[in-house]
């Protein structure tokens, strides 16, 4: 009896262990179900950091063509101030030399003008009237002459007059020939001036003209001018100080503001335009919502510095500008260059 027991709990130990062997898991358990072939996996946003920035950039104004020695001569707008597109913001101290060489120009052109004006129009009413007095009395003495020499050559034919008085007769008419064509190339000066003179005039003029176009931009360096309308963030240099390399001030148009995320490189493929997005600003419990507008062109390092300890210092970035919505722009104006948490939806 105590055989067949043994026997028994031999075969209860030993087929397990064979269906083991033979299927390669125990018997009698479920094998977990196979995932479908082709399935997905779901979308998964993307997290950056960033910065806030206003749309047209914040613009570095400083002296056209560099600053190298110059001072302010008159500052016209304080931090905060608004402007509009092409208003003076300041003034260099080489203003009034400049001005001074606009006026110069001004009048030379004035005198290259004056000069053709005068040309072209010859002469004066009185000058025109007394040439045609000069033409009239010059062909009355050429006629005159000439029938002088007629009557000296008929006199000779007829052996009355002798051959002196003939030719002084027709020297006094070939004198008063001459008197006449002189009178009319005088009239002729007066009412056309010569085309070459002309030309001399006019080039004078278009000289002048350079000259003063010249001298209007050099006194437009002197000027400081605003490239777009929009507010003053900061002055770097007042009324009396040299221009350094910082330029005059800072100027942006806040109307509309951007997120800069620095989106690793890795991530990139994950990002599209159109692509909403949540800003997370330190310190507020408010969310704004941005729109992915733009996606930068080449690969860097990450500029923006993460609080995170371990996080990699020479991180591959490509920046990702965002439109901030109305009520972030509103929120954010006066917050340009501060950093933030950028969620970009998938």
């Amino acid at each position: 009896m105590k055989r067949w027991l043994l026997l028994g709990a031999a075969a209860l130990l030993v087929v397990p262990a064979a269906a083991l062997l033979l299927f390669g898991e125990p018997l009698g358990l479920e094998r977990p179900a196979p995932q479908a072939a082709g399935l997905a996996e779901a979308p998964v946003g993307v997290g950056a950091l960033g910065r806030v920035e206003p749309a047209s950039r914040i613009r570095r104004v400083t002296r056209p063509g560099g600053a190298e020695g110059v001072r302010i001569l008159s500052l016209a707008v304080a931090e905060g101030d608004t402007v509009e597109a092409g208003a003076v913001l300041a003034t260099f101290d080489d203003l009034p030399r400049k001005e001074a060489a606009v006026a110069r120009a001004e009048a030379n052109l004035a005198l290259a003008e004056a000069r053709l004006a005068r040309l072209l129009a010859a002469g004066r009413d009185t000058e025109i009237a007394a040439a045609r007095a000069r033409v009239a009395a010059a062909l009355a003495a050429e006629e005159s002459a000439r029938r002088e020499a007629d009557r000296a050559a008929r006199l000779l034919r007829s052996a009355a007059g002798n051959e002196a008085a003939w030719d002084r007769a027709r020297f006094a008419a070939a004198q008063a020939e001459a008197e006449r064509a002189r009178a009319e190339a005088d009239l002729a000066s007066l009412l056309s001036p010569r085309a070459e003179d002309v030309a001399i005039a006019e080039a004078e003029r278009d000289a002048a003209r350079a000259g003063l176009a010249l001298a209007r931009a050099e006194r437009d360096q002197a000027l400081l001018l605003a490239p777009l309308s929009g507010r003053v963030l900061r002055v770097h240099a007042r009324e009396g100080e040299t221009v350094g390399e910082d330029g005059v001030l800072d100027l942006a148009d806040l109307s509309a503001l951007d997120v800069v995320a620095e989106v690793f490189e890795t991530d990139l493929p994950r990002v599209r335009e159109g692509a909403r997005a949540t800003v997370l600003v330190p310190g507020d419990a408010r969310r704004f919502g941005a729109t992915v507008r733009e996606i930068g062109w080449m690969v860097r390092r990450s500029a923006v510095v993460s609080p995170d300890p371990v996080a990699a210092i020479d991180s591959r970035v490509v920046e990702v500008r965002l439109a901030l919505d109305q009520d972030g722009v509103a929120a954010l104006s006066r917050r340009s260059n501060m950093q933030v948490q950028v969620r970009i939806a998938p």
